[in-house]
């Protein structure tokens, strides 16, 4: 498949369009962390307006971008290519034996420069999501991340690679007068991909680049491996440049004004096909193989409907209908063994009969089974069930989920909808088709117990915690830059201070700037005030830092990494997802909150320093008190006053202002 050609009308006949000149391959978007400056949105309007009919997205050692890169750009008119660039080690034992014995030393270890790899088809995206994963849980915890030779044999079908520029093993090896040391390493990637090799040559005007660039076109005639051109964009227009070297000392914790630390040069900006094509003009055959590799790569990866593993054991061959009916027919079961206990031990709701009961509870599975979620909740219920087995405090419900009856015979919950007349279409609607999202609470010092268990059960290379991005807001990008930019401290927090900060919803540095005029005044009054709003605004809103979400989890039929790319937060001891919460479940991957809450922990201290000191066992969480004890009422009193620091989602000044309101009873 060809890539897109944009044609525009003319009046009378329409000409052939003019074939493309060039296709960026190198682009680093925000989730290239404190190195790339573009945001997603912001590339798919770049590559429309540019008139690219491909555009190849690299960021370095992760793919978080991939699938938001590939929806969002071809939303745009514009054929994604799903690429990432990726730190290599030549220093293993695989090492060629005549390049020892030849006396070459290698390279750094782990240093050895990267890569970029592209997904030409399925299979090639397979094994991207694979090596990206490998470079991360591969790797040890003082290891930058990185894959070896040896991963790059294994998982090399339905990838087009590409040297690396100035940052790639060839090219360092050159660096360091070690021809020979870059031609065996130029041999082993042709012997690993042929046809499929391309030796990159870039021109940001860099002493390096120049000095390389004859040997480079020498190796490549030599062993006939074709050249392409490329541009590492970092930014989009020359303008950004300065905020760019400033988001770069913000990486590296070093200073503008310092002369010996990592820079780049204006020319790694998002050039035009033009620009390229005058820049390129002696090598005509660099320029069109970037259109060469954008027909190769027609392939972009797509969501996928849910994905859950099997609860029930199923005989071989057996469809994925049957599964569903066997996991109907299951929840069926343990949902009636279920309310005939709940009822059994307890009083009807009043004003309701058995009957009512049974007609809710057969409603409810015929909908959860018509939406083909049984899995969903036989997978919850028996995760709670065994933390409560194991004394692990779990929240009795909140959200949405409380209103299933389903999930209070199951113990999911402990309320009882119909006491309460809480609707079960609030939480799955069959007009309205949406992943069930039961909000789980355990006690905060035991919830890695029921990670564990899980991933016992499933399978340790069948679940993961879900990444999460911070991002440079308002009042952090002001400290980061004023920071680099070396202003007093004490002069950059009085400007954050004239920053409103609201974090439901954040004020944006612009409208801080409208809103304040002594904003206003310290820029007119101070240049480096001045420069200071104006390159963080440049800056706010790009991603700082990875780390791992609060509650998301995610359990797959399947190795995760043939699903979704993982990553490694060096404060947690699980793999985490390269994909944030709401791409993993593009990604088919079905999200489950296991949110550790330390109100659950101070409960349960507290029941247990009751039963040491007065010898009774406190029922938590004292649903069957009656609504009219005297204590009751009482409590409803201090909710009503709004005396309720420490309470959990009550303690907040909005929700104490909006109970005093409403005085709830």
């Amino acid at each position: 498949m060809n890539a897109p050609i944009r044609t525009s009308d003319t009046a009378g006949a329409t000409p052939a369009a003019a074939p493309p000149k060039f296709v960026h391959l190198k682009v680093h978007s925000a989730y290239s962390l404190l190195e790339g400056a573009l945001l997603i949105a912001k590339l798919a309007k770049l590559a429309a307006a540019a008139g690219m009919p491909a555009l190849g997205l690299t960021d370095t050692n992760n793919m978080f971008g991939a699938l938001e890169f590939s929806d969002k750009v071809a939303g745009a008119g514009v054929q994604p290519i799903t690429g990432v660039s990726l730190a290599i080690d030549f220093c293993d034992a695989r090492k060629d034996d005549a390049l020892r014995k030849g006396g070459v030393q290698p390279g750094n270890p782990h240093r050895d420069g990267l890569i970029a790899l592209y997904a030409m088809n399925e299979a090639g995206y397979a094994n991207l999501m694979k090596l990206a994963s490998r470079a991360h849980l591969g790797t040890s915890d003082i290891e930058p991340p990185h894959i070896k030779r040896a991963d790059l044999e294994k998982h090399a079908a339905g990838l087009i690679v590409l040297t690396g520029g100035p940052d790639g093993p060839i090219n360092r090896a050159l660096e360091d007068g070690q021809a020979e040391l870059a031609a065996a390493r130029l041999t082993f990637l042709k012997a690993t991909f042929g046809d499929r090799l391309y030796v990159e040559l870039q021109r940001h005007g860099e002493k390096r680049e120049i000095e390389c660039e004859p040997h480079l076109i020498d190796h490549a005639y030599s062993q006939g491996i074709p050249v392409v051109a490329t541009n590492e964009c970092y930014f989009g227009a020359p303008s950004d440049h300065e905020a760019h070297d400033a988001l770069i000392c913000i990486a590296e914790g070093t200073y503008v004004s310092e002369d010996v630390r990592r820079k780049v040069t204006p020319e790694h900006y998002f050039k035009s096909a033009n620009d390229m094509a005058r820049l390129f003009a002696d090598l005509p055959e660099a320029l069109g193989n970037t259109i060469e590799i954008a027909k190769r790569c027609a392939f972009r990866p797509k969501g996928r409907k849910p994905i859950l593993p099997s609860f029930v054991t199923t005989k071989d061959g057996a469809t994925s209908e049957d599964k569903l009916a066997a996991e109907a027919a299951e929840l069926r079961r343990l949902s009636k063994e279920g309310l005939d206990r709940r009822l059994e031990a307890g009083a009807l709701a009043e004003g309701f009969t058995r009957e009512d009961y049974d007609k809710r509870l057969a409603y409810e599975c015929d909908v959860i089974a018509s939406m083909k979620f049984p899995g969903y909740f036989l997978i919850v219920a028996d995760f709670i069930q065994w933390s409560k087995a194991n004394g692990i405090p779990v929240g009795p419900g909140r959200g949405s989920g409380a209103g299933s009856v389903v999930a209070w015979a199951l113990t999911i919950t402990d309320l009882d909808p119909l006491r309460f007349g809480l609707l079960f279409e609030r939480f799955l609607n069959p007009e309205r088709v949406s992943m069930p999202d039961f909000d789980i609470d355990f006690c905060q010092d035991r919830r890695e117990e029921v990670i564990l268990y899980v991933q016992q059960k499933y399978g340790a290379d069948r679940v993961a915690q879900i990444i999460t991005h911070g991002k440079l807001q308002a009042r952090a990008v002001l400290r980061d830059v004023g920071r680099v930019l070396q202003m007093p401290f004490g002069q950059v927090t009085k400007l954050c201070a004239l920053v409103p900060n609201n974090p439901a919803n954040p004020v944006t540095l612009r409208q801080a700037i409208d809103a304040e005029p002594k904003l206003q005044e310290a820029a007119k009054e101070e240049p480096v005030v001045a420069r200071l709003l104006e390159i963080a605004e440049k800056l706010e809103g790009l991603y700082r830092h990875a780390s791992t979400h609060a509650a998301g989890m995610v359990i797959g039929d399947r190795p995760l990494d043939e699903l979704v790319p993982l990553y490694r937060d060096p404060k947690s001891n699980f793999p985490i997802t390269q994909f944030n919460w709401k791409l993993v479940e593009a990604a088919g991957l079905v999200k489950f909150d296991f949110l550790g809450l330390k109100t659950l922990t101070v409960l349960q201290k507290a029941v247990e320093l009751i039963k040491r000191g007065h010898g009774f066992d406190l029922d938590l969480p004292g649903l069957a008190i009656s609504g009219d004890d005297p204590k009751v009422k009482a409590a409803y009193a201090l909710l009503a006053k709004a005396d309720t620091v420490g309470v959990f989602q009550l303690e907040s000044t909005g929700m104490r202002e909006s109970l005093k309101r409403l005085k709830p009873d």
